[in-house]
């Protein structure tokens, strides 16, 4: 518990970007940093991310910090102890809406919190709860990584075979995803349709100004 009249001020931090841009070792970093200034830290992710580990936050430099598998953003509340000052948390894009209600309350509570995550899914779009995360964040970090294809900075994941399946959420690594340049980003899905944005962009200025009344 605070000390009375000792205030924390509390904040949020997002360090985001695609798959291999060192995210969570950015978040590692931050922690291991607090942690050697005496601060109390409690680390986090999702349960479902148990690629290199069940429980620790690994990244893919086989950095390694112990953390809490947990199912749902509710369950960190109730394991966040009252002394804990950081709270850092790993792929937050897995994590259901309440996660943005949940690391608001404890930023208000005098918590530094680290999120750490995807902000676009496979076909390049918001992943999630992260863009109302960006939104409320303090501070936002969006990391490159490099294009598998021509070397230069990615933003996007690239999954190699999305027929297999559909699914916004699909745990994998390297034999799944690579990172990519926008211009070497080549998803498209043709089942979405945009007739009334295609119809806007091929009128003529003649036919935009007769529809004016």
């Amino acid at each position: 518990m605070a000390m009375p009249g000792l205030f924390y001020s509390g904040s949020i931090e997002v360090v985001c970007g695609p798959m291999f841009s060192g995210k969570t070792e950015e978040l590692i970093r931050r922690v291991k940093r607090a942690q050697i200034a005496k601060q109390k830290v409690q680390i986090f992710k999702p349960a479902i991310d148990n690629r290199y580990h069940d429980s620790d936050v690994v990244s893919h430099s086989s950095l390694t910090v112990e953390a809490v598998a947990v199912k749902s953003s509710m369950e960190i509340l109730a394991k966040v102890f009252d002394s804990t000052r950081i709270v850092a948390i790993d792929e937050v894009q897995f994590f259901d809406a309440d996660i943005v209600k949940l690391v608001s309350k404890l930023a208000r509570r005098g918590c530094r919190v680290i999120l750490a995550g995807l902000d676009q899914d496979y076909k390049g779009e918001p992943f999630g709860p992260m863009p109302h995360l960006l939104a409320v964040a303090d501070q936002v970090d969006k990391v490159a990584a490099i294009c598998t294809v021509c070397g230069a900075n990615a933003t996007k994941s690239y999954r190699k075979r999305p027929e297999s399946n559909s699914d916004q959420v699909l745990v994998g690594e390297s034999d799944v995803y690579e990172a990519r340049c926008r211009h070497h980003f080549d998803y498209f899905d043709e089942r979405q349709e945009l007739p009334s944005f295609y119809a806007d962009t091929t009128m003529t200025p003649e036919k935009n100004n007769s529809s004016q009344v």
